[in-house]
């Protein structure tokens, strides 16, 4: 089974930043973030697939705003 583009992008990050040069406080701050964005996108991603699914006029209006 092929990985979502998103936890593709994720795993990327995560793994360049075990290669900085960097303390660890930073690179667990680092992660903190983008644990936080991650989680985000995936969440408005949930969010926007059931809004799209429940009405096509509610993903455009989505789009309208910019948000998609």
């Amino acid at each position: 089974m092929k990985n979502n583009p998103d936890t593709e992008r994720y795993e990327a990050l995560r793994a360049h930043l075990e290669k900085l040069d960097l303390s660890e406080e930073e690179k667990s701050s680092s992660f903190k973030h983008i644990e936080a964005w991650y989680a985000q996108d995936k969440a408005f991603g949930t969010l926007y697939a059931e809004l799209a699914r429940i009405s096509p006029k509610i993903e455009t209006l989505l789009e309208e705003m910019g948000l998609v």
